[in-house]
């Protein structure tokens, strides 16, 4: 279990697409991490968009930058929700600066766009916002996977496991 000591925050909101949550969180565990779901509130449950729930361990507030090693952001609906926290936002912010990785799939780029943390980076996302990144200023790829320093990104649902083993080995990187 090469990532046992170190704990990822997964982003939760309602509608989340179910398999862009469910197969990263596996996909860390299995490598070794903790993964802890934060959502507006402590406990509160949270349903996807094909009827999977999961239950937030922290809120936002709870969350700490210095004390994670890395960040999932979801696709589905809830990234449209989640950048509307400004912890969030800050959370995004504090990691990036500081070289963790963030990892977002589909719809979920509009979480970084709202951070404010992709211009003149390489991503790819749904092609739905490929317009709404590149308004971000960064440069949008319509590919599997997109690995630019600490930002992991992918496409759609059948990305997944380039995605997901992308995220576990820019953990492993990590000092």
């Amino acid at each position: 279990m090469s990532l046992h000591n170190k704990t990822v925050i997964c982003l939760l909101d309602d509608e989340f697409e179910d398999l862009e949550l469910w197969y990263p969180v596996y996909r860390v565990r299995e490598a070794g991490a903790t993964v802890l779901y934060a959502g507006p509130e402590k406990g509160k449950k949270h349903i996807g968009k094909y009827g999977v729930p999961a239950v937030a361990d922290l809120s936002f507030d709870e969350v700490n930058s210095a004390d994670i090693a890395g960040i999932l952001v979801p696709g589905g609906w809830a990234p449209d929700k989640l950048r509307r926290y400004p912890k969030v936002l800050q959370l995004v912010q504090e990691l990036d600066a500081a070289g963790k990785p963030i990892g977002q799939i589909c719809h979920a780029g509009w979480v970084l766009i709202s951070a404010k943390i992709l211009n003149g980076r390489k991503v790819t996302s749904t092609p739905g916002i490929r317009d709404d990144m590149e308004n971000a200023g960064a440069e949008w790829f319509d590919e599997a996977v997109v690995v630019d320093g600490n930002l992991i990104s992918a496409r759609r649902p059948p990305d997944l496991p380039p995605y997901a083993k992308a995220f576990v080995d820019a953990l492993e990187q990590q000092a």
